[in-house]
C-alpha cells in the first residue's frame, strides 16, 4: 500500500482480510477459495491524522493485496507487504516467518499544519526487514484465533536510517458465516536515529517554524487499539467474492513522540481514525 501517511489505519485496513482464510480453513471440509492458490485485491479510504502526532486529519487511500501463490503467503502491511515462507499449520499452532517491507511517508506529504510544514518536509523512507509471528486457533470457539507477531524494519533509503520494532496482538472471531470481527493491539518502538529524524526539532527547524528545540531519544513512540467488522456480500466468507470492512480505532503517542513540540504544541497525544474498504477474493 502506498500513499498513506498514517501508519496505523493503513495496517489495520490491510490486516482486515487476513483472518478470513483462517476461518475458511477451520470450517467444514468442503472446498473453499482458500484451499490452494488465491488472491485478494481491495481498496479502502480512511480518515486519520495528517502526520504521527497531528491534531488535523487527512483522507488517505489504502489499496490492498493478499494471497497465497506457490505456497508463499502474501500478507499486507502499511504501505507495503510481508511474505511468509513457512507451511500452513494443520489445525494447530501456526508459525510465520519471512521478509517484509514498507514505504514510510510520515511528514513527507499531507502536512496540514503550516507551522509543522515550515519546519520542512521529510524524505520518504524505504524500510525492509523481517516479520515473525505465532497463531493459535480455537481459543474460545471452533473458528476463532489469537495471533501475536513482530515486524523489525530498517530504513535503506537514507531518510531516518533507523530501526523500528512493531509488536501486535490480534483476536479474530466470526460472528456468523458471512460476518467476522477482530480486535487488534499494536505498538511501535524506535531507535535513536528514527526518533531524532521524526521527533527532534533542530536549530534550523526551530528557526524556520518558531517551535522550541527538542532532542528525541529512542523508546516507544505510539500504541493503539482497533476494532473491525467484515461483511461478505453473499453471506459466505469461505467462497471468496466481494466483501466490505468497517474499521475504527484510537492511538496514543508515547515517550518523546508525545513530548515533541510537533505533538505537544502543534498536535495531539491521542488520535482517532476510521476506514471503509471493499475487496474481492478469487
Amino acid at each position: 500500500m502506498k500513499f498513506a501517511s498514517v501508519a496505523l489505519p493503513a495496517i489495520v485496513l490491510a490486516a482486515s482480510l487476513a483472518p478470513l482464510p483462517a476461518f475458511a480453513q477451520e470450517g467444514p471440509p468442503a472446498d473453499t477459495v482458500y484451499d490452494d492458490t488465491w488472491v485478494s485485491l481491495g481498496v479502502g479510504v480512511g480518515l486519520g491524522p495528517s502526520y504521527d502526532g497531528s491534531d488535523e486529519y487527512a483522507v488517505f487511500p489504502a489499496p490492498i493485496i493478499q494471497g497465497k501463490v506457490a505456497g508463499i503467503s502474501i500478507q499486507p502491511r502499511p504501505a507495503g507487504l510481508a511474505l511468509d515462507f513457512t507451511p500452513d499449520a494443520d489445525g494447530g499452532m501456526g508459525f510465520a516467518l519471512g521478509p517484509t517491507m514498507r514505504v514510510r511517508s510520515n511528514r513527507a506529504r499531507q502536512i496540514k499544519d503550516p507551522v509543522v510544514e515550515a519546519a520542512g518536509k521529510l524524505d520518504t523512507a524505504i524500510e525492509v526487514g523481517a516479520a515473525a509471528g505465532l497463531s493459535f486457533p480455537k481459543v474460545l470457539n471452533p473458528y476463532d484465533s489469537l495471533s501475536v507477531g513482530v515486524d523489525a524494519l530498517w530504513d535503506v533509503a537514507g531518510a531516518h536510517s533507523g530501526r523500528t520494532l512493531t509488536p501486535s496482538v490480534t483476536y479474530f472471531t466470526p460472528l456468523s458465516r458471512g460476518m467476522a470481527a477482530s480486535l487488534s493491539l499494536s505498538a511501535e518502538h524506535a531507535d535513536d536515529d528514527f526518533a531524532d529524524y521524526y521527533y527532534s526539532v533542530s536549530p534550523t527547524q526551530s528557526a524556520a517554524s518558531g517551535l522550541p528545540q527538542f532532542a528525541a531519544d529512542s523508546g516507544w513512540t505510539k500504541a493503539g487499539a482497533t476494532m473491525l467488522l467484515a461483511f461478505d456480500f453473499d453471506g459466505d466468507l469461505t467462497n471468496g467474492g466481494l466483501s466490505a470492512v468497517l474499521i475504527g480505532g484510537h492511538s496514543r503517542m508515547l515517550g518523546d513522540a508525545k513530548q515533541t513540540p510537533y505533538t505537544s504544541i502543534r498536535g495531539s497525544t491521542g488520535q482517532w481514525f476510521g476506514a471503509l474498504g471493499v475487496g474481492y477474493t478469487f
